[in-house]
């Protein structure tokens, strides 16, 4: 047999809710059980019966009465009222027969305690209570002269039905353990999935960013290269070929330490808060003169300071996406403009093109997708379109006020725990 994938194995707190909660009908061998269960109680009630002196030793009515009062007991899962009522209609006249009283009671105490196990607590304090009641009539009506025997019937049946109860309790109490415990570690596994996801899809975004950007510019460059090589195979104007091998040499270089940079991020295994230099406003120059080198007319104009990390790498990102784009889509020498101010507690991004935008037709790829997740990661927005007179249009808004916020609650944490160091 293959062994079963652990994916597949059945929890340990799964297996205890199931055999907590399980149906009586469907528990594992539960009629061959309570079959032998009779069995034993029948055996109990033969031989205390022939131990018992002559005068008290059942006859052919009371071996009847006796062995009858066993029988129900194989149902009592499925019906423990009904049970309890035939056993009681057994014994009782058992009793008042006066023949041995011992034989027949651990019969009708195991109807009780089933009743007890699966029925309502005042449920079973009703039911207990006519039980008693008409044990204590029987009782009474064979023998007066015997309270001892009363009192102990009594204590027997109360014994019984808070032992019932106490048990139906705990079996409560754990399966409310187990079920929070359960509950907890599903919480667990899908936080666990949640964060996998999340950090898919930052690694996905990552990629794209780096890996598009790179190659839309090596493919402008080489582009560049091929147009010099085959205008005028004569007159080879060396200089413009090396420049732009050059170029994209200098690219290759770039993507290479981005990538390495990322690589590195995803390695981490510190926890979330080291994730190694992110890029940043700093960075937008470089990005500007990289879509200049591609035939990019770009201008670049940034009135922000001590912006957030977080805030910072995600305009970065948006920035190189918008310029990959009007690069690839806005046609030959577009003029490109950069913008980002701060006002208002929030950093305002605003990418815009002259160029056509893409050709009709075009498969959309995953470029716009990723800014907005780029924006909604730092709680911002983003918009994207056409312009109304040409050209295409990149506007984010991104708040600071929250990731300063937090990048304030970090830095208080730390000093608190340096200084109880």
């Amino acid at each position: 047999m293959s062994p079963v994938p652990e994916a597949h194995k059945p929890r340990v707190g799964e297996r205890i809710m199931a055999a907590i909660n399980r149906d009586p009908l469907t528990a594992p061998h539960a009629l061959r059980n309570d079959a032998l269960l009779a069995l034993a109680t029948t055996a109990h009630a033969v031989v205390v019966a022939l131990l018992t002196d002559e005068g008290r030793r059942p006859d052919a009515l009371g071996w009847t009465l006796l062995l009858a009062a066993q029988l129900p007991l194989v149902w009592r899962r499925r019906r423990p009222l009904w049970v309890l009522a035939a056993v009681v209609a057994l014994v009782a006249p058992y009793h008042a027969l006066d023949y041995n009283h011992a034989a027949p009671t651990p019969a009708a105490y195991v109807a009780l305690y089933t009743v007890a196990v699966t029925s309502r607590p005042l449920s079973t304090l009703l039911t207990g209570g006519s039980v008693l009641a008409v044990s204590l009539t029987v009782m009474a009506t064979v023998n007066t002269h015997q309270a001892l025997e009363l009192l102990r019937i009594s204590g027997w049946v109360i014994a019984v039905l808070f032992v019932g109860i106490d048990v139906r309790f705990y079996r409560q109490y754990v399966a409310a353990i187990v079920e929070r415990a359960e509950r907890a570690e599903r919480t667990r596994e899908e936080e666990a999935r949640r964060r996998v996801a999340e950090e898919r899809l930052r690694i996905a975004r990552d990629l794209h960013d780096l890996l598009a950007h790179s190659i839309t510019l090596i493919g402008v460059q080489t582009s560049v290269a091929a147009h010099v090589l085959n205008a005028d195979p004569d007159r080879l104007d060396r200089a413009a070929v090396a420049g732009a091998l050059d170029d994209i040499a200098e690219t290759c270089r770039t993507a290479r330490g981005e990538l390495r940079t990322t690589l590195e991020v995803l390695r981490e295994h510190d926890g979330p808060e080291i994730r190694g230099p992110l890029p940043g406003l700093h960075g937008l120059a470089d990005l500007a003169e990289t879509a200049r080198a591609a035939g990019a007319k770009a201008e670049l104009e940034v009135r922000a300071e001590d912006v957030p990390p977080a805030v910072g790498a995600a305009a970065y990102r948006i920035v190189q996406e918008a310029l990959t784009n009007a690069v690839r889509h806005a046609g030959p020498a577009p003029a490109v403009r950069v913008e980002l101010a701060e006002r208002d507690g929030s950093l305002h991004l605003s990418v815009t093109d002259d160029g056509t935008g893409p050709p009709s037709g075009t498969t959309p790829g995953f470029g716009l997708v990723g800014m907005r997740e780029r924006a909604r990661s730092v709680g911002g927005t983003l918009d994207a379109g056409p312009r109304p007179d040409g050209g295409f249009a990149v506007r984010a808004v991104l708040p600071l006020r929250t990731a300063r916020t937090a990048r304030t609650a970090r830095t208080v944490k730390s000093a608190r725990t340096e200084g109880n160091r």
